[in-house]
């Protein structure tokens, strides 16, 4: 019973080292889809001519298909199990990927977002089956920790996504610029459209087939009995119970700004260091390839912070450090806004450290002693995701005016994360107060 209370995975005298490996490989899957998909944004602008207004709907669509399946997803874990949750999710997944070359063939911009929103359809089931697996791995104390500690492996298939999107679509995509693209004939123009898109569609397609082989290797993997099982779904009266828990609430509140927050800091980035490069005298694309690099480096930075964190929260109450990283973030943010230039730029990498611990940290504080209506709570904390879908475009309508009273509209536009994370802050600080009472 020692040895059982001192690991972090192992509950009841069942080992769950070989599912805890497998499950965490999925963050790092989920965290390729995601960062693969940022710079895609601009990418999708230039190719079809577009405004980054428009190109955002390549979010609208992704963290669409969290929000939309997150629940199906609860209910269908909460009949079957996490591991028919898990593969469902890569099933789709995989699905999603492959339907970009259809999407291709058809030339137009929209069976694009299909395919993403089926993709992430699978991200959702993904989530909602991961995180709460997690969680269960292992003793109810170490559950925040053991689920940092598997996210930590997010940053990594972020990275991975990162660097094949810098250099596999963004550095092989014709060197026009959008102004040169604009003026071209129409045939000349769905003639460049088409060697681009058949650029872009290649690491989804190779990563489809990928998934496909994760899929197999996870079905034929027999999983230990994680408890997950329950036929009786009892929909409405759980919500009802779960929503009425406050700390809940203002967790599902907290995530949905934090993941805005992340994505307009990952996503824009590109915007805001083009700019900064070309009037250094760099083309369009130099500036766009070399915002990524700056990308990569602040993932870096995440991933890296995100294992520091994991040791500080033996020490640290989880929502202190919470509260303390999110009011640090709110200090670059209005860096962001206020520095022009490169200290700017610093700026808004250096956030990244703050941001490791935010997404499993809020995850783990909102589920705390949920027990079994922790699958439907995890789903609401999924579709809370929808922040990633709805806040980049309103920040992308800010950008699209280029300057507004004279300054940079891209500065301008990161007083949302700056809200974003006084939000979070708020969070942290209130959930730091409600532990303290307990003692």
């Amino acid at each position: 019973m020692q040895n059982d209370k001192k690991s972090i995975l192992s509950k009841n005298g069942v080992s769950y080292l070989v599912p805890f490996v497998l499950i965490t490989s999925c963050f790092a899957l989920w965290g390729f889809a995601n960062d693969i998909t940022n710079p895609m944004v601009k990418a999708f602008s230039k190719i079809f001519r577009m405004s980054v207004t428009d190109g955002a709907l390549v979010q609208v669509a992704f963290y669409g298909g969290y929000f939309a399946m997150a629940f199906p997803a609860a209910i269908f874990i909460r009949k079957y199990s996490y591991k028919a949750g898990v593969l469902m999710g890569l099933g789709l997944y995989a699905v999603g990927a492959l339907l970009f070359f259809p999407a291709k063939m058809t030339g137009y911009y929209y069976p694009f977002l299909i395919a993403y929103f089926i993709l992430t359809c699978g991200l959702s089931f993904l989530e909602t089956s991961c995180n709460p697996y997690i969680l269960s791995m292992g003793p109810e104390e170490s559950a925040t920790r053991r689920l940092n500690l598997a996210q930590s492996f997010n940053p990594m298939g972020s990275l991975i996504g990162m660097f094949v999107a810098m250099n596999f679509i963004q550095a092989q995509l014709n060197p026009l610029d959008s102004e040169a693209r604009a003026a071209l004939p129409d045939a000349e123009f769905e003639a460049l459209r088409d060697s681009d898109l058949s650029v872009l569609i290649g690491p989804y397609l190779i990563i489809g087939l990928v998934i496909a082989a994760i899929f197999l290797l996870i079905f034929c993997v027999k999983m230990p009995h994680d408890g997950d099982k329950s036929h009786d779904i009892h929909f409405f009266s759980t919500i009802k119970r779960i929503f009425g828990m406050k700390y809940y609430r203002e967790g599902v509140i907290a995530q949905f700004f934090y993941v805005g927050a992340q994505i307009m800091c990952w996503t824009f980035i590109i915007q805001y260091g083009t700019r900064i490069f070309m009037e250094q005298g760099l083309t369009e694309k130099e500036g766009e390839i070399l915002s990524q690099r700056y990308n990569i480096v602040a993932m870096a930075i995440f991933c890296c912070s995100r294992f520091i964190c994991t040791f500080f929260l033996k020490y640290i109450n989880a929502g202190k450090l919470l509260g303390i990283l999110a009011a640090v973030a709110c200090g670059l943010a209005a860096g962001v806004i206020c520095i022009d230039g490169m200290g700017g730029l610093y700026c808004l990498v250096a956030i990244s450290a703050c941001m490791s611990l935010m997404f499993p940290t809020i995850y783990g504080i909102a589920l705390d002693g949920m027990g079994d209506d922790a699958k439907f709570g995890a789903a609401g904390l999924i579709m809370a995701i929808l922040g990633g879908s709805v806040l980049p475009p309103l920040q992308a309508v800010i950008i699209d005016q280029n300057t507004i009273a004279g300054l940079p509209a891209v500065n301008l536009s990161f007083v949302l994360p700056l809200i974003c994370f006084i939000i979070i802050s708020v969070y942290g600080y209130n959930t730091y107060k409600r532990a303290q009472k307990k003692i």
